[in-house]
């Protein structure tokens, strides 16, 4: 532990003191499958730790190398990890398969793609690191599922009420299992491969000896489904794979149901990439250049300062320019305050992102004061603030060797902030009627104003209000 005590040494100075404190707790004393895909999330909740502090943390410990950072494709359905990479440049938009739930989905930042943090081998080896020496039950808890699924301290009594026989097979292993069919839909299922087999069972009860062959191999074969009748039944099962699988029959009933439907949020994509930490320290390597990942609802604020060009003259260059660097100096700290982030300056204006509406419009609200603020400092009204904010789906893109944004959402939120005059925010229904957003304002007593106005080169009705 003493490589790993000087790199806790060094995140102390840069990360929050608590989390840090929590973090080096775990590792010293946690259990393995603690250590394994953390929920960030479920980890700050279980020791009362502010979320943004310890993604903070764990994004400085994982660059430090204390931890592995994981971006994990998951099927919405039963929650399995479809494909798992130390970059998101691995991510694909081609559909990726689930055989589990015998459906194909595109990959989503804000749905289908979370980020763990698992301990780096050269400071704690847990038994994750080899996952070929798991039980079946542990490598479903650690390897198979998302870190969004809920899995219960006593998944092995689950899985047992729903496992009518289970085997591990050593690469290039066979297997022969005898068993009785019940009336039930089951299917066999393979967690390495992500392989499965439905099976309708039903039909009169046969004393006849049934017959099934499976081939484990890296084949992404459809699955399909055969009926067989309740009784006996051989089943063959070989794996041609380099790697120790582990099928089993299952039935697919309520209580199989019930523990895929056991959830809890997680981590996302969008989330992290709308994380200024994270693009302070990783921005640069997140994207290919030629890589187009869906988010299904982003929101984007834009501020611009009305008369920057007047201000340079009236105050002249040298005055003009340390006020606007205070101006990007404090919105740059509200912005990540509010769990958004930066993505680029454009002059004298600000494009950031947050996860959701409301943290767009806390953030916008705390601007607006903070530029009165620094006017009453400074006892002239220089620094005249105009914010626009917009939600809805878009791309993660790379533009100019950055990661940004392109699509529709975008250019409505730039346009909105252009409509906005002197100390205002102008905010699309999408925004408003947001309920999160709809709570804030209510709690500050704000009543959004309709306005009547329409967006240039937007030909869709979009409906903007003012937030005074």
């Amino acid at each position: 532990m003493g490589e790993a005590q000087a790199l806790f040494d060094v995140l102390r100075q840069s990360a929050d003191p608590d989390a840090v404190a929590a973090i080096a707790s775990l590792v010293a004393d946690g259990r393995d499958r603690d250590l394994s895909r953390i929920n960030l999330l479920d980890f700050a909740a279980k020791r009362g730790l502010n979320q943004e502090k310890v993604i903070a943390a764990f994004l400085h410990a994982a660059r430090l190398g204390l931890f592995e950072l994981s971006w994990n494709v998951l099927c919405p359905g039963c929650g399995g990890v479809l494909g798992a990479s130390a970059t998101l440049k691995s991510v694909h938009s081609e559909d990726y398969i689930c055989s589990l739930c015998a459906a194909g989905y595109q990959a989503t930042l804000d749905e289908m793609v979370e980020v763990t943090f698992t301990v780096d081998k050269r400071v704690r080896r847990i038994a994750a690191h080899d996952p070929d020496t798991l039980p079946a039950v542990e490598y479903f808890r650690q390897i198979f599922w998302g870190s969004g699924i809920d899995v219960p301290d006593e998944l092995d009594e689950a899985l047992q009420e729903i496992t009518i026989d289970q085997v591990e097979l050593q690469p290039g292993g066979k297997a022969i299992l005898s068993l009785q069919l019940p009336a039930a839909f089951v299917i066999v299922f393979e967690p390495v491969t992500h392989a499965a087999q439905f099976i309708d069972v039903r039909g009169e009860p046969t004393r006849h000896r049934q017959n099934l062959s499976l081939v484990f191999n890296r084949v992404a074969a459809p699955t399909g489904t055969i009926v067989l009748q309740p009784g006996p039944l051989r089943l063959d099962l070989e794996n041609r794979t380099p790697l120790r699988t582990l099928p089993g029959l299952w039935i697919a009933g309520d209580r199989l149901h019930e523990l895929l439907g056991r959830r809890r949020e997680f981590l996302t994509a969008k989330r992290l990439l709308s994380n200024q930490v994270f693009r302070d320290l990783y921005g640069t390597e997140t994207l290919d250049a030629d890589q187009r990942l869906k988010i299904t609802s982003l929101t984007f604020l834009f501020t611009d300062l009305k008369g920057s060009t007047e201000l340079y003259e009236r105050v002249g260059d040298l005055r003009a320019f340390d006020l606007v660097r205070a101006h990007f100096s404090v919105l740059n700290e509200i912005v990540a305050d509010e769990a958004g982030a930066v993505v680029k300056t454009i002059g004298d204006a600000v494009m950031a992102t947050f996860p959701t509406p409301d943290r767009a419009v806390a953030a916008a609200l705390r601007m607006r004061e903070a530029m009165l603020r620094l006017n009453d400092e400074h006892r002239r009204e220089d620094l005249l603030i105009k914010i626009g904010i917009h939600e809805g789906p878009c791309l993660a893109v790379v533009l100019n060797d950055r990661q940004d944004y392109f699509g529709q959402t975008v250019n409505i939120a730039s346009r909105v902030q252009g409509l906005a005059v002197s100390q205002s925010i102008f905010a699309t229904g999408a925004v408003v009627d947001h309920r999160e957003t709809a709570a804030l304002l209510r709690a500050g007593g704000i009543a959004a104003l309709p306005q009547h106005l329409p967006i240039r080169g937007i030909t869709t009705e979009v409906a903007v209000y003012q937030i005074p």
